[in-house]
């Protein structure tokens, strides 16, 4: 054997050695996970939305409202789950789609959760409305609702507030109802926003 063959596994052990500290050293530590977090409405919605156009190419928001969790701490203007309810004029039908940060009571699965399709006639007090419409996020109506609602929140310290989004009759446009309390039939006072304009539209109690 040559003494040129007899330094080729030399090299090649080298250059072995050399990629593995080169490995070790382009390593990354792992992160650690997130912990969950609330989101704002349309940052939800944003996440539901492909998973409701996948079952219907003309499926069309008819209403978008907070759910409450016991497990995760809301903070103002945003929630730890939220529901879609969708619509398809094609299908006759309509869709509730919800999106948890965490495993939770209610049948709320972490990530978007597509519930079973329903019947839609297209009667009722909602109509669908247009995502462009949504200008103003929930975390926006919250400030607008509560720069109105000094009053009562000092009188109601720490009471959980809750969002609805929906074009109805009552108003021309698309309009947040950032609630005191659970929902609209549970509380006594609750505001309207609207949706694409920003501005305070009236008080309800």
């Amino acid at each position: 054997m040559s003494d040129r063959n007899r330094f080729i596994p030399a090299f090649a052990l080298l250059a072995l050695l050399s990629a593995c500290s080169e490995s070790k050293q382009t390593e990354k530590p792992q992160q650690p996970a997130k912990p969950p977090e609330a989101l704002t409405g349309r940052q939800a919605f944003q996440r539901i939305y492909p998973q409701a156009r996948g079952w219907a190419s003309d499926a069309q928001p008819l209403q978008l409202r907070s759910l409450q969790l016991t497990q995760l701490q809301a903070e103002p203007g945003k929630a730890g789950a939220w529901e879609v309810t969708f619509v398809s004029a094609s299908k006759g039908s309509s869709r509730i789609y919800t999106y948890s940060s965490i495993e939770a009571e209610g049948n709320l699965h972490e990530g978007v959760f597509a519930g079973p399709a329903g019947s839609y006639s297209g009667h009722g007090p909602g109509v669908p409305f247009l995502i462009a419409a949504i200008r103003v996020d929930s975390d926006k109506a919250y400030e607008i609702a509560a720069e109105k609602s000094q009053d009562y929140i000092k009188k109601h310290p720490g009471m959980a507030i809750s969002f609805l989004l929906e074009q109805t009759n009552r108003f021309p446009d698309l309009t947040w109802r950032v609630i005191w309390g659970a929902s609209p039939s549970t509380s006594d006072y609750s505001v309207f926003v609207d949706a694409t304009m920003g501005t305070f539209i009236e008080k309800a109690h």
